[in-house]
This record gives C-alpha cells, sequence and structure tokens, in this order.
C-alpha cells in the first residue's frame, strides 16, 4: 500500500495511545547548603490533552482515506 496509508495509521495508533497512556515524569526538589543536600523525588504521570489526541485520531482517519483512495 502506499506510505500515506501507513503514515495514517502510526498517527490514529499514536492518538489512540495517547488517550489510554500515561507519560510519566520525575522531578527532583531539594535544598544544598555546602556538603549537606536534603532532596525529595516526585514522579507525575501526566496524560496528553484530549484535543491533541482527537485531533491525531481525525488525521491519522484522513491520511488512512486519502492513502486508500489513491490508487
Amino acid at each position: 500500500m502506499k506510505p500515506m496509508f501507513w503514515i495514517g495509521v502510526v498517527v490514529l495508533v499514536l492518538g489512540i495511545a495517547s488517550l489510554l497512556i500515561a507519560i510519566p515524569r520525575k522531578e527532583t526538589q531539594g535544598l544544598k547548603a555546602g556538603n549537606m543536600s536534603i532532596g525529595v523525588e516526585l514522579e507525575h504521570k501526566e496524560r496528553v490533552s484530549p484535543i491533541i489526541s482527537a485531533v491525531l485520531i481525525v488525521v491519522g482517519g484522513g491520511l488512512i482515506i486519502t492513502g486508500i483512495s489513491r490508487r
């Protein structure tokens, strides 16, 4: 099939995955004075905005339809 079809499939899968999978992010906060340091490591799980996920799904579907219709 055409490359546009496969690019559409990849974009569509990324859009669906961004709805389901959270992206982990670690952040270290601390205080350092001389040779002594005190720190705390925080872990956040953030999701992509649903609007961005919807745009990826729509664009992926459009690329798939365009790739199929251009035979």
